[in-house]
């Protein structure tokens, strides 16, 4: 295997910048272990010396490390003043899945697992932080805030990162700064907690929209659309079962903290099989970077015959590069018809997101109003998550054989109508379990679809130089929903059942009629033939 695609810029800072980084961590160790006669309660314990060389270790490998990732300025400054001496590379989008294109899958889903692994055991953290700081739930959900806002932020900062430095340059960061934020595990206050639990969001924000692009500007057009959507399922499903799994093999031994030590070797492991995750051939060709684009091309061509150049120009093939570009500018995301899909599916991340970290997160509490037990109320909710689970293969088959746009819109206004059936039955007082049963399931299978094909159809709409860029935009819109959503759920909007769900429903149907309106399809077409039907 050629390793020409998967050199660093810059490797010697990048493995020290590694290092330096394990060591921080490792240097923080020490004080946790010596605290396992205490079951590892470190709580208003002095900072000792080796932690506070750690948390100067820390962020100078991530520097270091982040300084190996990036390409020469020069170089970048020079290639995009000079687009017209490119050349034309093809991908092979007819080709047949290779073992180049398996082993990228498997990669980014590990990736993608740890990724949504890391939010998802904050809801494994928060009994044994509340105990140990001696701080009730209320105090404690600054913790969730915290993540969720990194998330947001995260999803913005890395997209433009990744289309100025390069995708898998974003993901070994992102990887990085897991493995820094493992010191989460040792942090003797809450408030350092609070700050290792927003760069730790930060981290995993920037991971899904990245890992999404990077597959989108890889595979063949014909295999695009259920690879992503089925990427996305997986990574999310294996993420909470890494979840739950690692806190009931760890926790009752070694506390909460050891879910946050973790991050060590699960990011570790994302670093380690950087050499199944090669750059972008379309990042790398429009960067000017021609040997490394040629090489990766190669390599998922699955043969030599596959890859051409025609130094012309003028071919019935998409070419790899675009026309000719301005510099990247967020504005253009809101400018032609990008604008249009930008608003709708900024809108529907905003009301996806209020509708799982708002409405879902009230629902059984709604549900005991409603006349039902806790404990009713809890098995109507696992009932119902058993009964969305084949909803997953479904949103794969219609995304793949139907249509990429019109799949969004569909799930989309199956949530917009679950909500609506929620509005009804609380207005009228029902608790009927075989209604509740079906819009519970209804609004778990529509949602989840939603989420499952909104990065996946964003990450396949921009063009290049702004790919990362929107797909970190769509998906941060869904964490601001979050955020709303946890800010209106302390100010008490979703004890109104009827309500809520109305207020939601509402930009979930303006979304849908939005994107109805101006989707573009992207099932089986080339990227760049997809960027020529949104120029006309």
């Amino acid at each position: 295997m050629s390793t020409q695609d998967l050199r660093f810029h810059h490797p010697l800072a990048f493995w020290l910048g590694c290092i330096a980084v394990a060591t921080g961590v490792v240097l923080h160790l020490p004080m946790f272990l010596m605290a396992a006669p205490m079951h590892y309660h470190l709580a208003g314990m002095p900072m000792d010396t080796g932690m506070m060389i750690g948390m100067v270790l820390i962020p100078g490998g991530v520097l270091l490390a982040g300084y190996g990732l990036m390409p020469r300025l020069a170089q970048l400054r020079h290639s995009r003043r000079d687009h017209g001496r490119r050349p034309h590379l093809h991908i092979a989008d007819s080709v047949p899945l290779n073992r180049a294109h398996w082993a990228l899958a498997a990669a980014l889903a590990v990736a993608l697992a740890i990724d949504v692994m890391k939010p998802a055991s904050l809801a494994f953290v928060m009994p044994g932080v509340t105990t140990e700081y001696g701080i009730d739930m209320t105090t404690a959900g600054w913790l969730a805030l915290s993540a969720l806002t990194g998330t947001a932020l995260g999803s913005l900062v890395w997209g433009r990162m990744a289309d100025l430095f390069g995708r898998r340059a974003a993901i070994l960061l992102s990887a990085l700064l897991f493995m820094g934020t493992a010191i989460c595990g040792t942090m003797p206050a809450f408030g350092w907690n609070l700050a290792m639990c927003f760069m730790m969001g930060a981290a995993a924000g920037g991971m899904l929209p990245i890992a999404f692009t990077l597959m989108a500007e890889t595979v063949p057009a014909a295999h695009r659309g259920w690879l992503l959507v089925a990427l996305g399922g997986l990574g999310t499903s294996a993420g909470y079962l890494a979840a739950s799994g690692a806190a009931t093999a760890l926790e009752p031994t070694f506390s909460w903290r050891a879910l946050w030590l973790l991050n060590l070797p699960t990011g570790a492991l994302i670093v380690f099989i950087n050499r199944y995750i090669p750059e972008s051939p379309r990042f790398l060709a429009d960067a000017g970077l021609h040997a490394q684009a040629r090489a990766v091309l190669a390599r998922f061509a699955g043969s030599p015959a596959a890859l051409r150049e025609d130094p012309t120009g003028v071919d019935s093939d998409p070419p790899i590069l675009e026309s000719a570009h301005p510099a990247a500018d967020l504005r253009q995301l809101l400018r032609g018809r990008h604008a249009r899909l930008t608003l709708g599916l900024c809108t529907c991340g905003l009301a996806w997101g209020l509708v799982n970290f708002g409405f879902l997160l009230w629902l059984p509490a709604n549900l005991a109003k409603l006349g039902m037990d806790a404990h009713a109320a809890s098995f109507l909710l696992a009932r119902s998550a058993l009964l969305a689970v084949p909803g997953t293969a479904a949103v794969v088959w219609l995304y793949q054989r139907w249509s990429s746009f019109r799949t969004l819109v569909l799930f989309i206004a199956l949530t917009a109508a679950s909500l609506a059936t929620f509005c009804t039955l609380a207005f009228v007082g029902a608790s009927a379990d075989g209604a509740m049963v079906a819009a519970t399931a209804g609004l778990l299978v529509s949602s989840g679809g939603v989420i499952a094909t909104m990065i996946p159809y964003a990450a396949e709409i921009y063009p290049v130089h702004l790919r990362g860029s929107g797909s970190g935009l769509i998906a941060a819109s869904s964490k601001f929903g979050g955020i709303l959503g946890a800010a209106l759920g302390v100010l008490g909007l979703f004890a109104h059942f009827a309500l809520s769900a109305l207020l939601i429903a509402l930009p979930m149907a303006m979304a849908g009629w939005q994107l109805a309106r101006h989707g573009v399809e992207t099932r089986g077409h080339a990227l760049e033939a997809i960027q020529r039907t949104l120029s006309e």
